[in-house]
């Protein structure tokens, strides 16, 4: 394997990476398994245990060859950006913001969204496909 750029332009790992990340994660599990931080006399000091979780997350995806893709979301985005988020029309989120399915407000004549919001209803949207799914596998199952 060697480090390339898939479609998406995320930078894939390669075969030293992925030997350093199982080799962090084997001494992870020794008598001092903590990740820490070290900078001029300090010597090193722990991570806090969320952002060690994180970065054992990470160190997992990447020793197991799965690519790593870190982004920032800004705060708040505007409609199209939601609508995006969403994989929905700009229509059909206002017409979610107006039935009050989505939380929003006006910035002058502007509409904004909190990022969390829109990545909640993602999520709660998601969950609800997956029910769906699994309700039309049962009926199916139960056909057979």
């Amino acid at each position: 394997m060697t480090t390339a750029v898939d479609a998406q332009r995320r930078v894939l790992t390669n075969e030293v990476e992925v030997a350093l990340a199982q080799e962090v994660l084997v001494s992870l599990d020794g008598p001092h398994g903590y990740l820490s931080v070290g900078h001029g006399s300090a010597g090193p000091q722990p991570l806090p245990p969320e952002l060690g979780r994180l970065l054992q997350k990470v160190l997992q995806a990447v020793a197991s060859g799965s690519s790593v893709t870190v982004m920032t979301t800004p705060r708040e985005v505007t409609t199209s950006t939601a609508a995006a988020m969403l994989g929905v029309s700009r229509p059909t989120l206002m017409k979610m913001v107006k039935d009050g399915a989505l939380p929003s407000r006006k910035v002058g004549t502007h509409t904004r969204l909190l990022s969390e919001d829109v990545l909640g209803a993602r999520q709660a949207r998601r969950a609800r496909e997956r029910a769906a799914f699994a309700a039309l596998l049962d009926a199916e199952g139960d056909e057979i």
